[in-house]
């Protein structure tokens, strides 16, 4: 065994124990008057039942989806919903955790614009929305319009007054239902849209009515003019002009700025990447070899599938084809191969880690399937942005995705405790696999923390020295 590979196996070691200790079991009672949420969808209760759900880390949880209807009296539970959410909510309610039920989502807020958009319907909506915490006794209502005045999936209901509208009837609701149910909003990285459609310049209402926004920062675009990029980036600032879509530090600076205070912003993350189709002359640095290249083009022609999550293409709600996802549960990186049960990357695939958006990627060269996506290490320093950016909380999506709690574990320790105790470039074991990262970008939630990560690894390489014979 060569010198060099134990050198470098040893690095590994030193980097899967020092990033270890993020994903260290901590639980919600260390966090005060923040919020640890995530959705919990009734659709993936097969992989991930009631009984599997780590109580313990959440304060709140939140049933997706209830869907809007053309009628605002009527807000639809499908049937196996029914079934379960009650079943939720005592889960919820016996671990002392409130439960909260979404009501829209991606397929679900085409008539939203529709039940705010007169005083009748505002009045209706609330009363609605009124029974249904009544009937199955809800701590928290959580409202995923995407979105007011922007079109989403393709046939949403639009108006111009979306904005305006949505914040009356939230007024109204919020009389009605009274001070003590949790009421949010799921929203874009962006403020809502005015009247013209510019990001509104005063949102500070919204946040008199509304416990917190939860900014869902990932589905961060990339287009093939500017290459493969993070699906949910925590800054972009350093991102190649052209890249910069959004992030969690432009997006929270743009909400501020709006008036909606910081701690009242819960950041959303995922437990999920997008995949992109990628020539290996495009995902390496070299045309061949590691490094993984920045941005790489990719192939619009021959998308992945994703998981088995993603099932088959087929029509949406609006009647248009759609193809698989592309998107890939953290959980489910295992059973496709990219990654091991401790979150660490599989022998032959290649990594890289983007210090600029604290996002890492992993690329098959067998299938040219190039993943963007959250772990451990990217949690561990979205977590320590909200603890230093005065942040609410954070919002999983979701909560199915974690494998062993990982990821809801490293965020956890970096909320409480500010921390990152990342390495920035760990080899990983292969050949073909390569760890770089974007230009030198030290964010000042970790720069403290630098020094004493290098000290531990150089501690843990000189322990193994004296224990393996070179």
């Amino acid at each position: 065994m060569s010198t060099m590979f134990r050198f470098t196996s040893l690095l590994i070691y030193a980097s899967v124990v020092v990033a270890g200790l993020d994903s260290q079991p901590v639980d919600s009672s260390s966090l005060g008057s923040r919020v640890a949420t995530a959705w919990y969808a009734g659709w993936h209760v097969t992989d991930h039942p009631l009984s599997a759900v780590s109580w313990s880390k959440y304060t709140i949880l939140n049933y997706a989806f209830a869907l809007t209807t053309p009628d605002p009296s009527v807000i639809s539970v499908v049937d196996s919903d029914q079934i379960l959410l009650p079943q939720f909510v005592a889960a919820a309610h016996k671990h002392n955790v409130q439960a909260s039920l979404s009501i829209g989502g991606w397929t679900g807020s085409r008539w939203f614009s529709a039940n705010v958009g007169s005083a009748p319907n505002r009045t209706a909506f609330v009363k609605s929305v009124a029974a249904l915490v009544k009937k199955y006794k809800l701590d928290g209502i959580d409202f995923d319009w995407e979105y007011p005045g922007i079109q989403g999936i393709g046939c949403n209901l639009v108006n111009s007054s979306d904005t305006a509208n949505f914040l009356l009837f939230l007024q109204e609701l919020r009389t009605t239902v009274g001070s003590k149910l949790t009421i949010s909003a799921a929203t874009d990285v962006t403020p809502f849209v005015d009247s013209s459609g510019a990001q509104s310049a005063d949102v500070s209402e919204f946040g008199k009515v509304l416990d917190y926004i939860i900014m869902m920062n990932y589905d961060i675009k990339s287009t093939p003019a500017t290459g493969a990029g993070p699906n949910a980036p925590l800054d972009d600032s350093c991102a190649p002009v052209g890249s910069q879509h959004g992030s969690a530090t432009s997006g929270v600076s743009a909400w501020t700025k709006a008036g909606m205070p910081s701690n009242q912003i819960v950041l959303g993350v995922p437990a999920y990447g997008r995949s992109y189709r990628v020539a290996e002359s495009a995902a390496f640095s070299n045309g061949a070899s590691p490094p993984l290249a920045s941005y790489p083009t990719y192939d619009l022609s021959n998308k992945p599938s994703g998981d088995r999550w993603n099932g088959e293409g087929g029509l949406d709600v609006c009647g248009v084809y759609q193809d698989p996802g592309g998107t890939y549960a953290f959980r489910n990186l295992v059973d496709a191969g990219f990654l091991n049960t401790d979150g660490s990357v599989q022998s032959g695939i290649s990594y890289r880690y983007d210090n600029c958006s604290e996002t890492p990627f992993v690329y098959d060269p067998k299938t040219n399937i190039l993943v963007t996506f959250d772990n451990v290490q990217s949690f561990a320093a979205k977590g320590s942005y909200i603890k230093s950016a005065g942040l609410k909380g954070f919002a999983v999506w979701e909560a199915a995705g974690d494998l062993n709690n990982l990821l809801v574990n490293a965020i956890l320790n970096g909320t409480v405790n500010g921390t990152s105790r990342t390495i920035k470039e760990s080899p990983q074991p292969s050949s073909t696999t390569s760890s770089s990262s974007s230009a030198a970008h030290i964010y000042p939630w970790n720069s403290l923390h630098t020094l004493s990560t290098t000290l531990e690894v150089l501690m843990l390489f000189s322990l193994f020295c004296r224990s393996i014979p070179f």
